[in-house]
């Protein structure tokens, strides 16, 4: 997305220009590390171009630095990427700055001096909504047409340094923006464990400004995932949710955030290469009680032309974001 030859901006707008048309006001988006390493002022100003487009469009920005996902169970390259595996959900998802490259210490300079300067260069930008430092560190699946398996070896405690050292070099730089990284492992149904017990999450949750997590659960899940976390006493927000097979679903998940005052971003927009319409591998949607159906659209909101997948779901946010937008101006 971010590199100089394919950074689209024709769609790009078009597509904030629709999300903008729905009520959406602030989108979360993945940065990458390695085009700092070649680009570094070229990514500067295309994250600025961006968030101008998403500004006009009356929607904030939340950049994400790192991310573990590497889903597509290859090594980040900087240039033209590969197409997607056919039929696989979130086939060619790369890690920033890459699995191997995070247990290469010899790196971590470099990965500061990305992070220091994307920070530094909008510390006081108002289009910034806050900062996601680093997007479910220590996940290591990895999704194929076979099904999914764990990258090897666990890095996890490597992941784990470098959320600390995020947190440190981000606050070095003083940015007016709250700084966050969002819980995300939750139990499987059945199980009477507390959500979000894994080292990294509570490190997460205690060195985070405000209050960030994932939850792929249904309704009944989800409020109980809010009761847990409410003991943090900060404002709260839901950074990825939405995955209809499995009970996430937006006729009823959205009306429960807005009653408990909990802000979310559900995954996906348009659908598109990262083929995230599609299911999990179907042995993790089992795993969350669900059924891996092809058919039924798994993340994502409209059709390449702009259309919605159900009008129903958009006509839901378009009311929300309506009825909030009268409460601000009735309130000043």
């Amino acid at each position: 997305m971010w590199h100089p030859d394919s950074f689209d901006r024709k769609t790009i707008e078009r597509e904030l220009g629709w999300a903008g048309e729905i009520g959406f006001n602030a989108v979360r988006v993945n940065l990458h590390a390695l085009v700092w390493q070649h680009d570094a002022q070229g990514l500067l100003d295309r994250l600025d171009w961006l968030m101008g487009v998403a500004d006009r469009n009356g929607i904030a920005t939340v950049p994400c630095l790192f991310d573990d996902c590497g889903f597509g169970g290859a090594e980040p390259v900087y240039g033209a990427q590969p197409d997607p595996v056919p039929g696989v959900h979130n086939s060619r998802a790369v890690a920033s700055p890459g699995r191997l490259a995070l247990q290469d210490h010899t790196r971590w300079p470099g990965f500061e001096s990305y992070l220091r300067g994307i920070i530094r260069a909008f510390r006081d930008d108002v289009r910034v909504l806050f900062w996601d430092l680093y997007n479910e560190p220590g996940n290591r699946m990895i999704f194929s047409a076979a099904g999914a398996r764990e990258y090897e070896p666990d890095f996890s405690t490597e992941s784990l340094a470098l959320m600390r050292a995020c947190f440190e070099w981000a606050r070095d730089e003083t940015p007016e923006q709250p700084l966050t990284v969002g819980a995300w492992t939750t139990p499987l149904p059945g199980s009477a464990d507390a959500p979000y017990q894994t080292e990294i999450d509570q490190t997460a949750l205690d060195l985070s400004d405000i209050t960030t997590f994932h939850a792929y659960w249904d309704a009944t899940h989800v409020g109980d995932f809010i009761d847990h976390l409410k003991a943090q006493k900060r404002p709260m927000f839901c950074t990825e949710w939405l995955a209809r097979p499995i009970g996430s679903r937006i006729e009823n998940q959205l009306e429960l955030f807005n009653e408990r005052g909990v802000g979310c971003f559900q995954w996906g927009l348009v659908k598109g290469r990262t083929q995230t319409h599609l299911p999990w591998p179907a042995e993790l949607v089992t795993a969350h009680g669900g059924q891996a159906d092809p058919s039924i659209w798994f993340h994502d909101l409209l059709e390449t032309n702009g259309m919605p997948y159900i009008a129903d779901e958009t006509d839901l946010i378009k009311a929300f974001t309506r009825d909030l937008t009268s409460a601000h101006t009735r309130s000043g």
